[in-house]
């Protein structure tokens, strides 16, 4: 009878780990980069075993010339390719799409690009914005369709 009772109890909690909110159904965790005001910037990782830590100093609407960063992350894989994807959301509406290659195999962009799985990257310090402003590219027809 105790092993009935056991055997039910595990069936329990496996049918609870299912259906429960923190199942594998669950959105990946989001995290703040920073906050000011009325702009709170977040992001996600698209991949869930692979989590990393990305703060900026300054939150302003008004992209700087230069940004203090702070970003964190242990390898799960090497890198060959990766790519930075953008959305941007303002009320729930997506108002930009943007996509950099940041790692090719043939053209590594950054020192980072080819690290091996278990390695640590690391970085706090300044970044120059590379000129990309996001208020003009609302006003222009990427809107229908263009890139910015």
């Amino acid at each position: 009878m105790q092993g009935l009772a056991m055997k039910g109890l595990t069936v329990a909690v496996f049918f609870w780990t299912l259906i429960s909110p923190s199942s594998g159904s669950k959105a990946w965790p989001t995290h703040t980069v920073c906050r000011n005001g009325n702009l709170e910037v977040l992001y996600q990782s698209c991949d869930p075993l692979q989590d990393f830590g990305f703060s900026v100093d300054q939150c302003s609407k008004h992209l700087k010339s230069n940004l203090n960063i702070r970003f964190g992350l242990i390898l799960r894989e090497d890198i060959k390719e990766l790519f930075l994807d953008i959305a941007l959301f303002t009320k729930g509406s997506s108002i930009l799409n943007f996509s950099y290659p940041i790692c090719e195999e043939d053209l590594p962009k950054f020192s980072f690009c080819g690290r091996r799985k278990g390695e640590q990257i690391y970085y706090a310090g300044p970044i120059n914005n590379p000129g990309f402003e996001i208020l003009p590219c609302l006003n222009q027809s990427w809107l229908l369709g263009d890139a910015c």
